[in-house]
């Protein structure tokens, strides 16, 4: 039986130059589908991560947490159409050197899996059309009338992206890790990374950065039109 080598990217900050969930949440309110005082449950968090007086994991929570509170009762429908588009007004927001080490993983026959903590009806719909194979994304319950519950049904499997991978492999025996990749940003990628034969920090966190540098990992740094990488120490313009 041929084995297929996977990769396995976290989407938001890695492939997406910004935030999937933030994008669609400020969607939701500049359309009038959240309140506008939803802003009020992590603006203060965004300001004090912008003055790094807080850790962007705080401010994320936060994100989430008033995203949560106000999809409850919201049709499905209305959510899917604002995602579509966020999907279209952002959809040159993507990091240069993650979008063709993409391309050239998919030529490769690589299986192609995207692990994020954004909501599955727009992180499934922006992976799958770059071409990945497999999406998880946080999915949020929804009632007989496809209205949100509120409730995320896979919150426990969504936190421990390396329990979602070491359920793909136990699921299709026809994957390996043998010359695996994976790309992550932050050290809560830290768990799954070290499972692949080539993880890649791309603009870590200190504190992927400083594990990454530990263990020898190729650390990638996209900045405007320049591109770093620690194993080759050079610079290439874009």
């Amino acid at each position: 039986m041929k084995k297929r080598r996977i990769a396995v990217f976290d989407i938001d900050g890695t492939i997406f130059r910004s935030s999937l969930l933030r994008e669609l949440l400020e969607a939701l309110i500049t359309f009038g589908i959240f309140p506008y005082r939803a802003q009020e449950y992590y603006v203060h968090a965004y300001v004090r991560w912008l003055d790094r007086k807080a850790s962007y994991h705080i401010y994320q929570r936060a994100v989430i947490h008033a995203f949560q509170r106000y999809i409850k009762g919201t049709n499905q429908n209305m959510i899917r159409d604002t995602s579509s588009h966020v999907m279209n007004f952002h959809r040159y927001r993507i990091y240069h050197y993650t979008k063709k080490m993409l391309v050239d993983l998919k030529k490769k026959g690589f299986y192609i899996v995207a692990i994020s903590g954004s909501p599955q009806d727009i992180v499934e719909p922006f992976a799958k059309n770059l071409g990945f194979d497999r999406v998880y994304g946080r999915v949020f319950a929804v009632d007989k009338q496809n209205r949100f519950t509120g409730k995320v049904s896979n919150q426990k499997e969504i936190e421990s992206k390396d329990m979602i991978l070491k359920r793909i492999l136990l699921s299709d025996p026809t994957l390996t890790l043998q010359g695996s990749v994976g790309v992550g940003d932050t050290d809560l990628d830290i768990p799954f990374l070290r499972m692949l034969a080539h993880p890649v920090a791309f603009n870590p966190n200190k504190k992927l950065y400083q594990y990454a540098k530990k263990n020898k990992w190729e650390v990638v740094i996209e900045r405007k039109d320049m591109i770093f990488k620690s194993r080759g120490k050079y610079f290439s313009p874009l």
